[in-house]
């Protein structure tokens, strides 16, 4: 899962990236309505996490835009208002959800849980982002901008695994038991060693990196 925040307040968003990276979720943190509408064009996000009292811009105007760009991603709005008629308009707006400062993480938590399962119901079709690659989970297909990447069975499977934990460093243990869902101290060596020889062929070198000998991790 990836979150965006975007917040101005440094300590409160390294405070939310630190309590989310614990419970093993990326994010990436922006502080102003120009750059977070340029990552918009370039990244993929599960949740985005918006303040309202961004600088230069109406949080209204800042959620049309990343609407604009991000149609089915939920926004959860933090804010230190607290009126219900406030909090009606957000809703009605552009928002999915919105917490009031000071909040509690573990609710922050749930709530982003909560939408991403939403999020998922809602849609026809589930899109994973790896680096530059589109993966469809329903169609089992694969694509860099408008070209599809053909894939085995074994090799979906893996990059999906993969594309499932960015930023996390796994063992050819854990791939090998997530994967093909058996543990072989023998194969399992020379198993994944040859099928992300055969992604790194197919998607570049540089998307899955190794880390001290029999580690791996896929890079953003």
């Amino acid at each position: 899962m990836r979150v965006l925040i975007i917040e101005d307040h440094q300590i409160l968003s390294r405070n939310i990236q630190q309590y989310l990276e614990l419970k093993s979720i990326n994010s990436m943190i922006v502080s102003d309505w120009i750059e977070a509408l340029y990552i918009a064009s370039t990244e993929f996000f599960d949740v985005i996490i918006l303040d309202i009292n961004l600088p230069w811009m109406q949080w209204d105007e800042i959620c049309k835009k990343l609407r604009e760009k991000w149609k089915d991603t939920p926004i959860l709005m933090l804010t230190s208002r607290s009126s219900k008629t406030d909090m009606i308009w957000w809703l009605e707006l552009w928002a999915d959800d919105y917490m009031v400062k000071p909040f509690d993480y573990e609710e922050l938590l749930a709530r982003i849980h909560s939408l991403t399962r939403r999020n998922l119901k809602n849609k026809s079709t589930t899109f994973i982002m790896a680096g530059d690659y589109k993966i469809d989970l329903d169609k089992k297909l694969v694509s860099w901008s408008e070209w599809e990447i053909k894939l085995s069975h074994l090799e979906f499977d893996l990059l999906k695994y993969f594309s499932q934990n960015i930023g996390k460093v796994v063992s050819r243990q854990e791939i090998y038991e997530k994967v093909w869902w058996e543990y072989d101290e023998f194969s399992m060596w020379k198993t994944v060693d040859v099928y992300i020889w055969y992604l790194r062929k197919k998607l570049g070198k540089e998307l899955i990196e190794t880390k001290k000998g029999f580690w791996y991790i896929i890079n953003e």
